[in-house]
């Protein structure tokens, strides 16, 4: 008989950060019922930095929705740390395309917004909306009103202001995509950095090829219409990273593996556009 001491029990396997379990969601239009997601299914580790690309009208944002609770009436289950989630949760945080800093709030006060209104002392939540700042590398920036601001400063004030009350999942549909490409490729350098530093779990929305691959541990490349997962590309990529490593070969190899995959479901939209423009 085997000594109990000598047996050593199997590992435990590790419970996903987030976990996507069979997800569909289809709308009612003039035309007829339309499937914007079909049977998509994906585990996130803990502290893992997921990018999603697609072609346009694949499901994206649909999908990005569903996990972050702006749409509750789904098939399947939305799974937060092995519990179901329907609705808005506030250990999710969501960084839109669109200008989302309060106008009339300085810098530090549109940080302190969540905190303000969690009821946090104002001496507490100020030092942390400053360290969130510093994080960003928006020190000396503080008072300045959003108006003063460059567009990518805004998006830093914006992802520093959802990271303030500490959400275990950080969801960013599209965050860059109004900024020039130069402005991208920094702040893509700075997101890698706060991403790292606070173990961040992460999933992104983005067209940008490069974007993904800079940030990325993984990639999901979503089919056109109805979206699924076509493929999930390991972005086996050196860390840390910067925008420096764009010139490697074997950046432009994981570029090349992800753009076959995803001009072919591109032409697919391009072809249902032009058939409904006749």
């Amino acid at each position: 008989m085997n000594d109990v001491s000598t047996i050593t029990p199997p590992a435990r396997a590790e419970i996903a950060a987030l976990r996507i379990d069979r997800v569909s969601k289809s709308f009612s239009t003039a035309k007829g019922t339309v499937t914007a997601v079909d049977d998509v299914s994906l585990d996130i580790k803990p502290g893992e930095f997921i990018s999603i690309i697609g072609p346009s009208g694949c499901g994206k944002s649909t999908l990005m929705n569903m996990v972050g609770g702006l749409i509750s009436d789904f098939e399947g289950q939305i799974l937060l740390d092995g519990n179901p989630v329907r609705g808005c949760q506030p250990q999710i945080g969501m960084v839109f395309q669109e200008e989302s800093t309060f106008p009339w709030r300085n810098a530090i006060e549109n940080v302190a917004f969540p905190l303000e209104a969690a009821g946090m002392p104002r001496d507490q939540r100020i030092a942390r909306a400053r360290d969130l700042l510093d994080l960003v590398g928006l020190q000396g920036f503080e008072n300045h009103y959003p108006s003063e601001l460059s567009g990518g400063m805004r998006q830093r004030i914006a992802i520093a202001r959802t990271l303030a009350f500490e959400p275990r999942i950080l969801l960013m549909d599209e965050p860059f995509a109004a900024l020039d490409e130069q402005t991208r490729l920094l702040l893509g350098d700075k997101v890698v950095q706060i991403q790292q530093q606070l173990k961040q779990t992460t999933l992104l929305i983005t067209h940008n090829i490069s974007e993904a691959v800079q940030l990325s541990d993984r990639v999901l490349i979503m089919t056109f219409r109805p979206g699924r997962i076509k493929r999930v590309i390991e972005i086996d990529l050196p860390r840390p990273r910067s925008s420096e490593m764009m010139g490697s070969d074997a950046f432009a190899h994981f570029v090349a593996q992800i753009w076959t995959d995803l001009r072919e479901e591109a032409s697919k939209g391009l072809r249902d556009s032009e058939a409904a423009a006749r």
